[in-house]
């Protein structure tokens, strides 16, 4: 039923939405001609995606804590990194596109939500590697391979945070001025996707993106995007399908836009 429905929606998805042409916000059709359609290939993408190399040949097995929505895949709690960075890691083209947006927004600081084995928080780092980093992951024995691949990769100032999501993020936000990057990946569930969101809300700026992922991995999460949408603060979103990107800037005309990659 699930594969059924994901493909209805990503059918619809690929009927309405647009590419560059026909955009007429500036800054819309800036992002997507300079950062979405950029297939320019960069060095970091090599460096970053060696790591991944290393995770698809570790055979062992780890105990995974889940307090989210779970797995379309595999729900057992013994799983092989092998396994789940092929399940659970986000595909290089996704990856690399969280990489290009980073570097867009040029962040002082970039959060988190659901490290899994740190690929895309490399990525996140490397973007913009003057930027404070706080990841947050749930699982222990997860975040402890993270913790190894940013050891490996040479990475020293990416602060990672152990434990759920609702202890631990209302302090990384409280600890922050504002907010200039936020990539929700975690606890796939409406209310707590709003939670979140909610949380963000008071530190939010005109240059803030947030992300969320897996827009429409339930009928949940359908809905906790359609009232992101719809929040007055949110002045332009940008729904990619796999992800759903979130702008706060005054003055402009509220407006939604699907774009096809």
């Amino acid at each position: 039923m699930f594969n059924l429905t994901f493909a209805k929606d990503f059918l619809f998805h690929r009927l309405k939405s647009k590419n560059r042409h026909g955009l007429h916000s500036p800054f819309i059709y800036r992002l997507v001609d300079e950062v979405i359609y950029d297939r320019k290939h960069k060095a970091v993408y090599d460096k970053i995606e060696h790591e991944r190399d290393h995770l698809l040949i570790d055979d062992r097995y780890i105990t995974v804590t889940d307090l989210g929505a779970g797995s379309h895949v595999n729900n057992n709690k013994q799983k092989k990194i092998s396994d789940i960075t092929i399940n659970a890691l986000k595909p290089p083209k996704l990856a690399k596109l969280l990489y290009r947006l980073t570097a867009f927004v040029k962040p002082s600081n970039i959060v988190e939500l659901g490290t899994c084995l740190g690929v895309t928080t490399l990525y996140l780092q490397a973007a913009a590697p003057n930027a404070k980093v706080y990841t947050l992951e749930g699982c222990p024995q997860t975040a402890g391979v993270a913790k190894d691949v940013f050891d490996r990769a040479g990475v020293r100032d990416i602060h990672i945070i152990t434990g759920n999501f609702d202890d631990n993020l209302p302090g990384v936000i409280d600890g922050l001025d504002k907010l200039d990057f936020v990539y929700i990946d975690g606890n796939h569930q409406r209310d707590a996707t709003l939670k979140y969101f909610e949380w963000c809300l008071p530190k939010v700026h005109e240059d803030t993106m947030l992300i969320f992922d897996d827009i429409y991995w339930s009928e949940g999460m359908k809905q906790a995007w359609a009232q992101i949408k719809a929040h007055p603060q949110v002045t332009a979103t940008v729904d990619l399908y796999w992800i759903g990107l979130v702008f706060f800037k005054p003055g402009q005309a509220k407006e939604n836009f699907k774009i096809k990659v």
